[in-house]
């Protein structure tokens, strides 16, 4: 099952599976956004890619909050699932598919994958004794809570004593595969600060979990022992597997690992990081199966540096924000502003502020004054010019000609603070090179060549930084590159799949001579603070 050939070119990725017990909120928007701009990036380098989101529906939580609700399980999920989809195409995330743990296709996946773990011998019976808290899914060590007997995650919510008959997987046998896999693939877990957690936590040496509940009965039963539930994560794990099936596969393992798999990236919540750097790769060690190439748990988010919560009154609604700011300006915000893997604080007057001097004035007014400028100076034709008009020396050419490579790396690295940091030194670069070298007094003296030079150097600057930031601002750099007088749009994932469109559009002197400029109109309105009520 391992032989099967990997294509080194492909990129596959996945969100969490989201748990389906409320409609999305900014925390699990974030991930997404930033998976989204992966995608994007991996996309215009040429790379087929498969995007996956989707969300988890089993499990205890999901059954207690669905009879609250007077619904059965079911019918809750399928009322929650269309929220989902609904904030995913708002913020413009073009996923190629979205994992239902419900699907028809799943359960064999699941059933296969959990026989062929029993066929190893890694399965046995035996009594459970813990403290479990429903929220998280997961059992607690005593030490692990809080003195009232909460989860520190779910203060409000006590953990309840189980003393069953469950199903356990023999994690501790892949206690020392583990360790040499940390080892040998350093960047297994990112970033470190997450890394040191798993190896802190595997030192202590492993304890066999878990894989089956009684007394439950959404979710599926154990293929050998129907009184028993297969536990919900070990259920969710697989539903990344199943993601990658086509639509007309037959639902078999074999099917589902042919082409995508193994991820390239799984991104995570740091709260799920125990499941997805220890108890997946040691689940796939013993279903004999390649492991994902990275697992990369990001921070929380706190809105006015407080933690966000229902119950504490400061909760961000993503839909509210997308539909007064715009999709663009939200995913700019959260790429750029928070250190992707650091916790990062969502405040609207930050927010507000770094809209509007990133992208209104520095990048926008850029654009704007300069095609203004074109029009009186050139009858509204674009620069007869090419990149070889420009000087070698000229100091917008020397930081635009290496910078793609810059960015690249940082889009690589997962560092989109720093990306966008690459980027608007050219911009702020070009806004002083127009103030200084002040095209309208050289257009008084007659100076025109040097008019058309200073031009044509600041559009390609706008150019090239639309096009690299056209992973994180979709709309705004189409909309960049039309008033350029191209008929690119990076909405359209088609068109990325010309490689040469990276080779060539990442380089800087794309701009040609009479290049048909589009009509100019502002890309982003400045945005007005909240007001003090």
């Amino acid at each position: 099952m391992n032989t099967h050939e990997h294509n080194k070119n492909q990129f596959a990725l996945t969100t969490p599976l989201y748990y389906v017990n409320d409609i999305p909120h900014i925390g699990s928007a974030y991930p997404t956004m930033v998976a989204d701009a992966i995608a994007r990036f991996q996309r215009l380098q040429g790379k087929p890619v498969l995007f996956i989101t989707g969300v988890d529906e089993h499990g205890q939580k999901i059954q207690r909050t669905a009879e609250e609700k007077g619904l059965d399980p079911q019918s809750f999920c399928d009322s929650i699932v269309p929220s989902f989809k609904s904030l995913w195409d708002k913020l413009n995330i073009q996923y190629d598919r979205f994992s239902r743990t419900n699907a028809a296709n799943h359960e064999p996946i699941v059933r296969e994958f959990y026989q062929r773990v029993w066929d190893k011998g890694d399965i046995y019976l035996d009594q459970q004794q813990g403290w479990y808290c429903v929220s998280c899914e997961e059992f607690k060590e005593e030490r692990e809570l809080l003195e009232d007997g909460c989860c520190p995650l779910h203060p409000n919510k006590k953990a309840e004593w189980r003393d069953e008959e469950n199903y356990f997987f023999k994690l501790s046998k892949y206690q020392q595969q583990l360790e040499d896999l940390y080892r040998e693939k350093p960047d297994f877990i990112q970033p470190e600060t997450r890394r040191n957690e798993v190896l802190n936590f595997v030192k202590q040496g492993l304890k066999d979990f878990s894989i089956s509940r009684v007394n439950l009965d959404w979710g599926f039963t154990v293929p050998h022992d129907p009184k028993h539930t297969i536990y919900v994560w070990f259920d969710a794990l697989l539903g990344y597997v199943t993601a990658l099936l086509e639509p007309e596969q037959e639902p078999t393992l074999a099917n589902a690992v042919s082409k995508w798999w193994p991820i390239n990236l799984h991104l995570i919540g740091k709260d799920i990081l125990r499941f997805h750097a220890v108890y997946w790769p040691a689940m796939l060690m013993s279903a004999e199966l390649p492991l994902p190439g990275r697992v990369f748990g990001h921070g929380f988010l706190t809105k006015d540096g407080r933690k966000m919560g229902k119950t504490l009154g400061n909760t961000i609604d993503p839909f509210a924000l997308v539909d007064k700011y715009g999709s663009d300006a939200v995913r700019y915000y959260f790429l750029k502003a928070i250190e992707f893997g650091k916790d990062g604080d969502f405040n609207e007057t930050r927010f507000i502020n770094i809209l509007n001097a990133d992208l209104a004035n520095d990048l926008g007014n850029l654009l704007n004054r300069t095609l203004g400028m074109l029009k009186k100076y050139c009858q509204g034709n674009g620069p007869q010019l090419t990149a070889a008009d420009l000087d070698r020396e000229h100091p917008l050419k020397k930081i635009g000609d290496g910078l793609s490579d810059r960015v690249a790396l940082a889009y690589d690295n997962l560092q989109f603070s720093q990306a966008c940091e690459e980027i608007f030194t050219l911009v702020r670069a070009s806004n002083k090179y127009v103030d200084e070298s002040a095209p309208w007094s050289l257009f008084k003296q007659n100076r025109e060549s040097e008019v058309k030079q200073i031009l044509y150097a600041v559009l390609e600057s706008v150019r090239l930084s639309a096009y690299l930031l056209s992973p994180i601002i979709p709309g705004l750099s189409s909309d960049i590159y039309q008033q350029l007088g191209f008929s690119v749009d990076f909405n359209n994932k088609t068109q990325n799949l010309e490689s040469a469109l990276f080779k060539q559009h990442s380089q800087y002197g794309k701009l040609t001579a009479n290049q048909n400029l589009g009509k100019a109109r502002p890309i982003f309105s400045k945005l007005e603070l909240p007001s003090e009520n």
